[in-house]
């Protein structure tokens, strides 16, 4: 066969991956637009409004409630950041107090029911992880993290 043969089907070959990668996505590639969605989904907040925002809409205030130790800020630029991934909707009715709620999206719930299996394995197992983390602590002098 000769090279310049061999080198577009090379091409093709390479073309064809690169389009199955973009239909599905792939997360493992720094080029794939999906990877910052899970950055704000699995990101320190992100995980945590999705979960909150299962039971129904809710409020700014109720979710600030809900979600012990985040900031006004975190909570504003993490609702920003999901809204603006499709995965929740931001209602603001004109009323006076201006009153604004969030709600999942079906892509959003879809993907919250995944946190929130993965919360609830944490939440079971917490035992287990402190212990490991100390365990950890021994072993290495003290060192917690890396």
């Amino acid at each position: 066969m000769p090279h310049s043969n061999i080198e577009a089907i090379e091409k093709i070959v390479r073309t064809k991956r690169l389009v199955m990668q973009m239909e599905r996505g792939d997360c493992y590639s720094a080029a794939c637009p999906a990877r910052e969605v899970l950055g704000h989904v699995t990101g320190r907040w992100g995980g945590l409004v999705l979960g909150a925002l299962t039971g129904g809409t809710r409020r700014y205030s109720e979710l600030r409630a809900r979600i012990d130790g985040i900031s006004e800020k975190m909570l504003a630029q993490t609702l920003r950041d999901l809204e603006r991934d499709g995965l929740v909707i931001r209602r603001q009715y004109p009323e006076v107090p201006p009153r604004v709620d969030y709600t999942l999206t079906p892509g959003g719930m879809e993907v919250a029911q995944r946190v929130v299996g993965l919360i609830g394995w944490l939440q079971d197992h917490v035992h287990e992880l402190v212990a490991a983390q100390q365990r950890h602590e021994v072993t290495s002098g003290g060192s917690a993290r890396t």
